[in-house]
């Protein structure tokens, strides 16, 4: 019976999209090699620290943790040869005009503005860090979705720091000057209390 009024508490959905990214071997700091390698050009003072911190911030977006949640189950179902055919060969081979794993990822990406949109197409094209290593195909592993959404969480992350950069600049600072955890989630999740 489905029941409008049961919902799947936020700290619930956080923590299952830090362990499906765990489990596919997907660290914060992997994604966060990536925006620092995007974004240390034109950020003085920026550090690998600030943009974990922003990874982590991204992660927090319910809209970011369903697209995970949604991507990763698609793309081990497929390993699992679980998916009817032909959708299981086109995911299974990420098929050129298969473009539903970039639609997803590109979804979670419009909350943080067209910087984010346009860093996620150039992240699409180039691969740059564990996104090329997600998309070379070796062994039985299947990431046709998490390739691009490791790709969405960093442009989004690159973005936030983008925007934050243009508030240090008319502050007359720069990230040398901002502690990271302003750049990360605004509270810690709360323990589930005992039901």
């Amino acid at each position: 019976m489905n029941n409008k009024n049961v919902r799947v508490h936020s700290d619930e959905v956080a923590a299952a999209t830090h362990a499906a990214l765990e489990r596919r071997g997907v660290t914060v700091e992997a994604i966060a090699e990536i925006v620092y390698e995007m974004q240390k050009t034109y950020n003085p003072g920026l550090t690998i620290e600030h943009c974990i911190k922003s990874v982590e911030r991204v992660l927090r977006k319910r809209e970011v943790q369903h697209a995970v949640l949604v991507g990763v189950e698609l793309d081990e179902l497929a390993e699992k040869k679980m998916l009817s055919q032909p959708l299981q060969s086109i995911v299974e081979n990420d098929e050129g005009l298969f473009g539903v794993d970039e639609t997803i990822a590109l979804g979670s990406v419009f909350t943080y503005g067209s910087i984010a949109v346009t860093t996620f197409g150039h992240l699409d094209k180039q691969k740059i860090g564990i996104i090329e290593k997600l998309d070379t195909k070796v062994g039985h592993s299947i990431h046709t979705f998490l390739d691009d959404l490791v790709g969405s969480i960093a442009a989004s992350a690159a973005s936030r720091i983008a925007h934050r950069m243009r508030d240090l600049e008319e502050q007359g600072e720069t990230f040398a000057d901002v502690p990271p955890v302003v750049l990360g989630p605004n509270n810690k999740p709360k323990p589930k209390k005992d039901m």
